[in-house]
């Protein structure tokens, strides 16, 4: 996993964006859950920012092809950059409107719960009536009891202090049982499983697969 995240650090400008990478590549719990599962094929990343998750299943066989959306056209251009010679490709766009390319794999990583519950819902229907063969949601559970109250905690702290969204007010978080009944009515079989690995958070991953 080291030598993974250095890898695509090296791709970045800048010392503290190379830092960032590094960093969110090598401790985040989300890298090996998805580096475990069977290959992605063409990905679609919403809420990209930087790019490097995306990247990373690239450089390590695990994808064929990434675009990836975000709003913050400054991470997208780092994405860009970084990805110069990998197929990948970056759009600045708002997700409430964008249009969805065609994927094999979508992933929704950490970004449901910065949506409002509407957003959220709308997002996940056009999701399932693009019909990818998979779709992998991080989600903030709010019924995991301490962990979720500290989850919020620490989310307002963030916003308070002027963390890397930036954004206002407070998460969102759904129940899990809402997110994931729209994928199996659209014929998704579901998994859910902690995606915490030893962090005091609540996020758990979603992985829901048409056969």
């Amino acid at each position: 996993m080291s030598d993974l995240a250095d890898a695509i650090a090296a791709r970045y400008r800048g010392p503290t964006t190379r830092g960032f990478v590094r960093g969110k590549l090598r401790r985040d719990p989300v890298v090996p859950a998805l580096l475990a599962l069977p290959p992605f094929g063409a990905v679609l990343d919403l809420g990209c920012g930087r790019g490097q998750l995306g990247l990373a299943l690239l450089v390590a066989g695990r994808a064929t092809a990434v675009t990836g959306i975000d709003l913050d056209a400054r991470k997208i251009a780092r994405a860009t950059a970084a990805a110069r010679d990998l197929p990948a490709r970056y759009i600045v766009a708002d997700l409430a409107t964008a249009r969805l390319p065609p994927c094999d794999t979508a992933l929704v990583i950490d970004l449901l719960v910065q949506m409002q519950p509407a957003a959220q819902d709308a997002l996940l229907a056009r999701l399932v009536t693009a019909a990818p063969r998979r779709i992998v949601i991080r989600a903030f559970d709010p019924d995991r009891g301490w962990r979720s109250a500290f989850g919020l905690a620490v989310d307002r702290l963030r916003r308070r202090l002027g963390g890397d969204l930036g954004l206002a007010g407070t998460v969102a978080p759904q129940p899990i049982a809402v997110l994931r009944a729209p994928l199996e009515a659209a014929g998704y079989a579901v998994t859910v499983t902690p995606c915490w690995a030893g962090m005091p958070l609540p996020n758990v991953l979603l992985v829901a697969e048409r056969s």
